[in-house]
Formats: C-alpha cells, sequence, structure tokens
C-alpha cells in the first residue's frame, strides 16, 4: 500500500512557516545575500578577495553566505551591494488594500 507523504503548502516565506520571529526582514536579508552572493560569483572572486572589496573578514563572509544572517543588518547588507556596484531603489507606498498589514520585499532586476 503506497502512502501519500504529509505536506504543508508554503506560504511563500520559510521563515513565516517555521514561525520565527521578523520572518519578512530575515526573507529580505537572504535575498540581499543571495544577490551578494550571485554577484561575488559571477567575478570569480575568492572569499578573501570579497571580504577584502566589501570591507569584512573572509570568516564573517563566510558566515553570511553559509546563511547565518544575525550580526548583518540590512544597512550592512546593502553597503555591501553598494561596494559591489550595484544601485538601490528603495521604494514606499501605502499598503495594498487586501493586505492586513504592511509588507517588505526585495525584488532584484
Amino acid at each position: 500500500m503506497t502512502r501519500t507523504p504529509d505536506y504543508e503548502v508554503s506560504s511563500g516565506n520559510v521563515f513565516k512557516d517555521l514561525g520565527l520571529p521578523n520572518a519578512e526582514e530575515l526573507l529580505a536579508k537572504a535575498e540581499l545575500v543571495r544577490q551578494i552572493s550571485v554577484i561575488l560569483e559571477e567575478r570569480g572572486l575568492t572569499q578573501t578577495e570579497a571580504a577584502e572589496l566589501l570591507g569584512t573578514t573572509q570568516p564573517k563572509l563566510s558566515e553570511l553566505l553559509r546563511g547565518r544572517l544575525s550580526g548583518f543588518s540590512m544597512e550592512r547588507l546593502l553597503r555591501f551591494l553598494k561596494r559591489l556596484d550595484q544601485d538601490i531603489e528603495i521604494v514606499v507606498r501605502p499598503k495594498a488594500r487586501r493586505r492586513k498589514e504592511a509588507h517588505l520585499s526585495v525584488t532584484a532586476a
């Protein structure tokens, strides 16, 4: 007899699904880190070279690239992206009427 595995449909935010506080901020940080990682990979930089460029240490960069977001503010991640010659645009607008509360998201072009 074959049993269908139990599963739960994701909300689209794994941090929210895990019940973590500040889930939207964690997801936004994760997306910023993903962008940083993609850029570093495209440039073929070693972690040591990248850390020097970003103004941090190789061990700290390694932690960040492994998803350890604590100790890295949104401001610091945005500063890293600027050092990687990325334009950053922040848009503030009224929340959508269908939402109960305001929303935070990161979109990469």
